[in-house]
């Protein structure tokens, strides 16, 4: 067997094909453009890439996009200011904080100051009382991408048992709570899980965001597995690689690439979202 790839860099331009439909009858109806603002504290290099795909995509899709970046030294008070900023600014529909933080900067505070009808990367509180309660809300964008990939290629949840290594609050836990919800029978694993092979090896669905290259070889897997792999490093030659070794192909049914199948994904729902709240917002303005 040989897995099948989840190509998420074809679904993500074929949504994104629509989305630019979308986004021109927006502008049509409501005189103005979906206006995404990003924020980047420090040079952070793996956050510059990610910020520059992520303004590459919403300008090309017809979005205002705007990049802020900050000293790494700044305050927590100064970044809360920028952001309050944009929360009162009637144009910006969205702001997204890209993460990590400084050390000298409480995460939770400042996501927390993201207005909330604003929070298109689902990280507010608010947003994920809601998201946990079943109730509206927007969701963390990559385990949304890993969901319409899924769907797409017509993957079965329910009654399927599915791990989930990694316990993030942008990956692992929000990853977790959907594939519940799609009734996924669901084991997070961690750092200081126990037997992990064991609990792979039974596994039906496998999603891995640890940031370890190549940890997850095809001896994890059962046959016929699908296997989704979150992970971004870089190995020794500066290759991009994830956290799934290459031979586990050879066993799974479906697997993503990396690069290529959750990263445009994640990007995409980002987009998705941020036109949902632009919408909503200009809705209430009427």
């Amino acid at each position: 067997m040989v897995a099948i790839t989840l190509n998420g860099q074809a679904l993500a331009l074929e949504i994104q094909d629509k989305l630019k439909d979308d986004v021109r009858e927006f502008q049509k109806r409501y005189q103005c453009a979906p206006n995404l603002s990003v924020i980047v504290v420090g040079n952070n290099p793996a956050s510059q890439v990610y910020v520059r795909n992520k303004s590459i995509v919403a300008e090309k899709i017809g979005f205002v996009s705007e990049t802020i970046t900050l000293p790494e030294n700044i305050t927590q008070d100064e970044l809360l200011k920028v952001i309050e900023e944009r929360n009162t600014n009637r144009s910006v529909h969205g702001i997204l904080v890209q993460l990590p933080l400084p050390n000298h900067i409480d995460e939770q505070i400042i996501l927390t100051a993201i207005d909330v009808h604003k929070d298109v990367d689902g990280f507010h509180s608010t947003n994920v009382g809601n998201f946990i309660l079943g109730n509206e809300s927007t969701v963390a964008c990559t385990p949304l991408g890993i969901m319409h990939l899924l769907r797409h290629y017509d993957i079965s949840l329910s009654g399927k048992l599915a791990v989930v290594i990694g316990r993030s609050n942008i990956v692992g836990k929000p990853m977790a709570m959907l594939l519940q919800q799609e009734h996924a029978t669901v084991i997070m694993a961690h750092s200081k899980t126990q037997n992990l092979k064991e609990l792979t090896k039974q596994a039906d669905i496998i999603v891995v965001a640890i940031g370890q290259g190549h940890f997850i070889d095809e001896t994890y897997i059962k046959e016929g597995a699908v296997v989704i792999d979150v992970g971004m490093n870089r190995d020794a030659n500066g290759q991009l690689i994830g956290d799934v070794h290459p031979n586990v192909m050879q066993k799974a049914s479906f697997m993503t690439p990396v690069p290529g199948g959750v990263g445009p994904m994640t990007i995409t729902s980002l987009m998705q979202q941020t036109l949902q709240q632009a919408i909503k917002q200009e809705k209430s303005y009427e």
